[in-house]
């Protein structure tokens, strides 16, 4: 499979060392055995193994998903494979410490292995994906017995692990859950409940698998201040680490999706005999505060797994675009006169370079998201881990929701640009397209992404996080202003971030006296809000790119360059003005859709 099927590489050395400057990471003392080639070393590592073991089975675990069969799980033996590589490499804990068997990679490098992977192949990648999330909830907030029946497991991929949240009758509403948890002499608990849509549910891939699972103790208080989180192993794990019996959950059916399909989507049953056995995870009642780091870092990751999705259509659109001959210039008037390749079409060009602006753009705001990770964790000073912490929470309904709506129009036009042949399984578009649609409802939807961003994080603290992300903005604002290729950039942006604020300035305090209206049309700020920010991705890039041109070492590098500024020219003169029309509408408090009523549709 030719390198550039799976992403561009150029792209990925500029957004890590050029624009976001990872090597500087190697002088903090985490990172001090590293470098520039350590860190080159690992993606290329990743990069082998994504290209060799995940690849090659994508479409084959599409046409051949896992199948329901006596009571268990089969699947085709590419997945195990590959997951045996990825685990034998080390990458399900490269971040984490020496002694744990990590590599104390920093997270922004991590991330970029990561999305090599989730481009290869998003559904296997899901079931490595979900395993750290969770064994990172147990090494936060378990106890030191949970950590060592757990962790070393799930960071050696000994053990999977899923989160098992949604219910057949609550979808997205958690404060309806009603799976319970009742306390027992030993201090374990009984749990009886059902769960849907559960990734990575059930399988034979490992030797065991840790649900980390939302349920309620007897007299809890209602709604989610009541829910508390627990470890419940699909087999029972002894104090050393070995196994036990079997544990009261059952698989009671697999749920097929559009897309996804090489992932296990399960319901889950707990307690049929009365006899599951969960460890309590934290405080009780404080569950949804333990998974919600989970989800916030699943939030991040569904973005990225969006984001390569779009990649990987761009470039197989891009390569199609220059191989596939068809038509003929407008001018030319000669019936004889030989096709051109659909790159020479303006139109197609047009709908490639919206891809490059939308893919390119969100994997930048998806690897920034992860450097904030590793700022929060190793800056060089209290105030700036504090600010990094902010500015992601602030971030990350963005980092979640922009790429699952944008990058799958990626996906839609690569589809376009493949013609007739793109709907159909000839060729790989129809697959991403597929696989892609689900990010938008993965780990929450727009709307709940939406409430999230204006109802808590854009106004907290008298909009603090959105004051420190107006500062970094208009700081890359005046570094272009200096650049007379990117002045006009610089005002639109600024111009564009004057409009956010105006429409803070009169929802926020309708937030107070009716929320309800406030927050009636919040989807349509959080697509004004990211449009802004995927546009100061751009401008960063820009920028660099901009420094750079002059002093490029090969033609080759000079044509990336200037395909950045060509992508950052395209974004702000097509995309980011259609955020002040969404503006004004936002500040009119129109209540078209609040208002209509049920018994009218």
């Amino acid at each position: 499979m030719p390198d550039a099927l799976l992403i561009n590489r150029r792209d990925l050395d500029f957004q890590l060392f050029e624009v976001l400057q990872a090597e500087a990471l190697a002088q903090r003392p985490r990172h001090a055995d590293h470098s520039r080639e350590t860190f080159a070393a690992a993606l290329d590592t990743a990069h082998a193994i994504a290209e060799e073991k995940f690849a090659p089975h994508n479409r084959a675990s599409d046409e051949h998903e896992p199948t329901f069969e006596n009571g268990r799980v089969r699947m085709i033996p590419e997945v195990r494979e590959a997951l045996d590589a990825y685990c034998a490499a080390g990458l399900l804990a490269p971040t984490k410490d020496y002694a744990q068997g990590g590599m104390q990679l920093p997270v922004v490098v991590a991330q970029a292995c990561s999305a090599l992977f989730k481009s290869a192949n998003g559904a296997t990648t899901s079931y490595v994906g979900l395993t750290l999330g969770n064994a990172n909830v147990i090494e936060r907030f378990g106890s030191e017995a949970q950590k060592g029946k757990y962790l070393a497991a799930l960071l050696s991929g000994r053990f999977f692990g899923t989160m098992a949240l949604t219910e057949p009758q609550a979808g997205s509403s958690l404060s309806d859950l009603t799976t319970s948890a009742t306390p027992q002499p030993d201090g374990s608990y009984r749990i009886k409940g059902s769960k849907i849509f559960i990734s990575a549910g059930d399988h034979e891939l490992r030797e065991n698998i840790v649900h980390l699972v939302l349920a309620r103790i007897p007299g809890a208080p209602p709604g989610v201040k009541g829910i508390s989180l627990f470890t419940v192993p699909k087999f029972r794990v002894h104090a050393d680490g070995s196994l036990g019996l079997r544990n009261d959950v059952t698989l009671a059916g697999l749920i097929h999706k559009a897309g996804w399909r090489g992932t296990t989507s399960t319901l889950l049953s707990f307690g049929d005999q009365d006899d599951c056995e969960g460890e309590l995870v934290g405080q009780p009642h404080q569950g949804l505060a333990c998974m919600f780091h989970m989800m916030n870092e699943a939030r991040i990751g569904v973005g990225m797994g969006a984001v390569m999705y779009g990649y990987r259509g761009y470039l197989a659109s891009l390569q199609y675009a220059r191989e596939r001959l068809q038509g003929r210039p407008p001018a030319a008037k000669d019936p004889l006169q030989p096709p051109v390749s659909l790159v020479a079409h303006a139109d197609v060009r047009r709908m490639l370079l919206a891809q490059k602006a939308y893919v390119e753009g969100a994997f930048a705001l998806g690897l920034y998201a992860a450097r904030l990770v590793d700022e929060q964790r190793t800056g060089t000073s209290e105030a700036a881990r504090a600010e990094a912490g902010v500015l992601l929470d602030l971030l990350t309904p963005i980092v979640k929701s922009w790429p699952s709506q944008w990058c799958l129009e990626a996906n839609s036009l690569a589809i376009q640009i493949h013609g007739g042949y793109g709907y159909t399984r000839e060729y790989p578009v129809e697959q991403f397209w597929r696989d892609n649609r689900l990010n938008m409802i993965h780990e929450g939807t727009h709307g709940i992404q939406a409430l999230d961003l204006l109802g808590r994080k854009a106004v907290a603290q008298q909009g603090a996080a959105t004051a420190l992300l107006g500062r970094e903005l208009l700081s890359t604002v005046e570094q272009a202003r200096a650049r007379p290729a990117l002045a006009a950039h610089a005002e639109a942006l600024q111009a564009a971030w004057g409009e956010v604020q105006a429409t803070l300035a009169v929802l926020a305090p309708l937030l107070r006296s009716d929320g309800d209206r406030a927050l009636a049309n919040a989807s349509v700020f959080l697509e004004a809000f990211g449009h802004t920010v995927l546009a100061w991705t751009w401008l960063r890039q820009a920028v660099v790119a901009d420094g750079a041109l002059a002093s490029a070492a090969t033609p080759q590098d000079a044509d990336f360059y200037r395909g950045k500024l060509q992508a950052c020219r395209w974004f702000f003169q097509w995309e980011l003005p259609r955020t002040a029309p969404q503006h004004a509408l936002l500040r009119s408090l129109d209540d078209s859709a609040l208002a209509m009523q049920d018994a009218w549709f």
